[in-house]
């Protein structure tokens, strides 16, 4: 798509999606979807994705406020740095060989399926860190593992993913999941990004202008909007917006109802 809106859109798009990654870890469904809605590839849209995802991992972590909580917690994540490189790479390797129009309809199943996550009790995701516990489990490690294995293969979803499992599995708060959920998600893009490169599976002309966004709404949403008590209720109703009219456009649903008449 060579119109001039599309740019600052897929800025726009970059700047939302930094920062509701780095609140809430779907910004994905925003970027992803632009790509392919523009007639891009599937695959090769979620290899450009990727360059957007790193820009914003690495901004939203170097901005985080340093406290001896976030330390404390750098530290614990530490635990879950296996799994997540060895999973993110043999993901990426699945990604690229998938079939374009395979793995478009992979995401938009993928889409609903967060949709519901988003709407399934949302009061479970009000507690505190059980300090009383070891997260350092056999079985978390494992979880992440096939997280990561996610992460590698379709970078969309990974945050509500690895919010799931921190805060439900391995029952630390929403926003110190927040914070390790940070970590890991960069800890998951950086290998799976070269092996996308190295299989030449992006264009770097709207990646680069999508990570240009994402990076500005990273380090927003990691120095400002983190902190507002009320920004994951937000942020959570705006997703559930998103991810409705994406899997259904991915799935190919209106197009489907538009063949009946």
């Amino acid at each position: 798509m060579n119109e001039w809106w599309y740019y600052p859109l897929l800025f726009g798009g970059g700047l939302l999606a930094g920062i509701i990654n780095t609140l809430a870890g779907n910004g994905s469904a925003i970027t992803l979807s632009l790509l392919i809605l523009s007639g891009m590839p599937a695959n090769v849209a979620n290899g450009t994705n990727r360059i957007g995802a790193l820009v914003q991992t690495i901004t939203a972590v170097l901005s985080l406020r340093r406290s001896p909580r976030t330390l404390f917690l750098f530290k614990d994540s530490a635990w879950f740095l296996v799994p997540a490189v060895i999973g993110s790479v043999l993901g990426a390797f699945l990604a690229v060989d998938v079939d374009p129009i395979v793995l478009k309809r992979i995401i938009g199943l993928i889409m609903l399926l967060l949709l519901g996550t988003m709407v399934y009790k949302p009061g479970k995701w009000a507690r505190p860190t059980d300090t009383s516990k070891s997260h350092k489990t056999v079985v978390n490690w494992i979880l992440i593992f096939v997280v990561a294995v996610y992460g590698g293969f379709l970078q969309m979803g990974i945050g509500i993913m690895l919010l799931s499992l921190l805060v439900l599995v391995a029952h630390y708060s929403l926003r110190d999941a927040n914070i390790i959920k940070l970590v890991l998600a960069f800890l998951f893009v950086l290998p799976a990004f070269v092996v996308f490169v190295w299989n030449g599976h992006l264009e770097w002309v709207p990646g680069l202008l999508l990570a240009l966004g994402q990076g500005f709404g990273a380090w927003i949403g990691a120095r400002y909007i983190l902190f507002l008590p009320k920004a994951n209720a937000i942020v959570r109703y705006t997703l559930i917006v998103i991810l409705l009219i994406s899997s259904v456009t991915l799935l190919g649903i209106v197009d489907a109802i538009r063949s009946l008449f």
